[in-house]
């Protein structure tokens, strides 16, 4: 189902080009340290406002993946680089991690 939506929105808002990227490199580490702490951010603020933790857990993922999405869009827009599956892909890969390190951190 999400996979779905994540469809409709591209073909939706104009996604008319892919990039064509490798799957390793500087701005994939970049996509998954900047998830990663996205996802933590995401999950402390919402424990702070009260949350449950495994709201707060599911806060932080869909925050951090949410914005690697937007980033994305705006790059798949006629004058950027083109959607990246690849860096999606770290994106989430790194909002999984932040979230992982951010409950063994909590015991």
């Amino acid at each position: 189902m999400r996979l779905f939506l994540i469809i409709s929105m591209m073909l939706l808002t104009g996604c008319s080009h892919m990039a064509q990227d490798a799957w390793s490199g500087q701005d994939k580490a970049q996509h998954f340290l900047a998830s990663a702490m996205l996802s933590a951010a995401g999950n402390e603020y919402a424990q702070r406002q009260g949350v449950s933790r495994d709201r707060a857990a599911a806060v932080g993922v869909m925050f951090s993946v949410s914005l690697g999405a937007t980033k994305e869009l705006w790059d798949s827009r006629p004058a950027g680089s083109g959607w990246s599956w690849k860096d999606f892909a770290w994106d989430v890969a790194g909002a999984t991690t932040g979230y992982t390190l951010w409950q063994l951190a909590e015991h």
